[in-house]
C-alpha cells in the first residue's frame, strides 16, 4: 500500500467572482510539478446564497492548455461557452471541460437558485493537458448524476461514484487525454477502503469532511486538508474515523514543464505570451 508523503493545507478564504467562501486547496504555483497532471483544486463553500440574491458567479473568461472539471454537491450552476455549450449543472452532476486551444465560458448561479437561495458546495479541478494534445479542438462533456458510474460498497460502508478511471472493474463515464482515476468517495464511520493507483502515480486525496487514517503509525487527515501519497507501492487503504467524503485523485505525471499565468497553463513563456495575443487580436478560440 502507498504511504502518505504529507499533508498540504490552507485555511485563508477568498472570493473567486461572487462564489464566497472559497478554499485554494492546493495549486502548481505552489506545489510545482509534484501535483502533476493535477494543477489546482478550489473549493466553493459550504456557503448560502440569500433568495432574490443580485449575486451571479464568474463572469465570462478565457482559458487554455487545460481543462477544468467541476463538481456541484449542492446548489446550481449555469454553464455557458465559447462553442456554444450551455446548461445547468445541478446537484451530483460534474462537468468536465477541455479547454485545449481555447475556451471562453460563464460560470454563474442558476436564475432558479438565485431566486430560491440555499445551500451550496462545489469544487473545481484543474488538469493538465499534456504538450501534443494542448492546442487541439476544446470538447465538453456533461457528466450528470444518473449517469456516473456508482457502486454501492459492502456492508452498507458507503459508496463509491466513478467519475474516471475505475474502481472494481467498473469504469468511469468521462474521456481524458491520459489515464487517471477521478473519484468521489462516501465511507461511513468505522469502515475501511482500498483504492486504486499504481506505482509511479500521483496520488491525492482531498477531505471534503470527516476525518480519517491511512495506518495506526500516520497522521491523521481532517477535513478540507490533502493528502499527498507516496508514489511508489500501489493502491490507498483508508480507515474512516468519522463519516467521510473525499476526492481521490491518481495518475501518472506528465513530466514537463509547466509556464502558467492567470487563466492559461502552458510549457513555455513564450505560449503564454502568445495567448494572450490571441485574445487581443480576436484570434483566441480560431479554430
Amino acid at each position: 500500500m502507498k504511504s502518505l508523503a504529507f499533508i498540504h493545507r490552507n485555511d485563508t478564504r477568498f472570493a473567486i467572482g461572487d462564489f464566497y467562501p472559497a478554499l485554494s486547496v492546493f495549486s502548481y504555483q505552489e506545489l510545482g510539478n509534484t501535483t502533476s497532471p493535477f494543477l489546482l483544486l478550489d473549493h466553493l463553500g459550504p456557503g448560502r446564497l440569500e433568495p432574490k440574491s443580485n449575486k451571479k458567479g464568474v463572469h465570462e473568461h478565457p482559458h487554455r492548455g487545460f481543462e477544468t472539471v467541476t463538481f456541484v454537491f449542492a446548489g446550481e450552476l449555469e454553464h455557458q461557452d465559447s462553442i456554444g455549450n450551455g446548461g445547468v449543472i445541478g446537484q451530483g452532476d460534474v462537468q468536465w471541460m477541455t479547454a485545449a486551444s481555447g475556451i471562453q465560458h460563464i460560470e454563474q448561479f442558476s436564475p432558479k437558485f438565485r431566486e430560491q437561495g440555499g445551500y451550496f458546495e462545489m469544487v473545481q479541478l484543474w488538469v493538465n493537458l499534456p504538450a501534443k494534445d494542448k492546442m487541439s479542438t476544446p470538447h465538453y462533456q456533461s457528466l450528470l448524476n444518473n449517469t456516473i458510474p456508482k457502486n454501492l460498497l459492502k456492508n452498507d460502508a458507503g459508496y463509491v461514484r466513478i467519475v474516471a478511471g475505475q474502481f472494481q472493474n467498473t469504469p468511469g463515464i468521462a474521456q481524458t487525454f491520459s489515464p487517471m482515476n477521478v473519484l468521489d468517495v462516501h465511507l461511513k464511520k468505522g469502515h475501511q477502503i482500498t483504492l486504486p493507483a499504481n506505482h509511479g502515480d500521483t496520488t491525492l486525496i482531498y477531505l471534503r469532511r470527516g476525518k480519517i487514517q491511512f495506518s495506526a503509525d500516520e497522521d491523521l487527515l481532517e477535513e478540507q486538508a490533502m493528502a499527498m501519497m507516496s508514489s511508489f507501492d500501489t493502491d490507498v487503504a483508508i480507515t474512516a474515523l468519522e463519516n467521510c467524503d473525499l476526492l481521490f485523485l491518481s495518475a501518472p505525471p506528465l513530466h514537463e514543464p509547466i509556464n502558467g499565468h492567470g487563466f492559461f497553463v502552458m510549457n513555455r513563456y513564450d505560449e503564454i505570451l502568445q495567448a494572450y495575443e490571441d485574445l487581443k487580436t480576436g484570434q483566441f478560440g480560431k479554430y
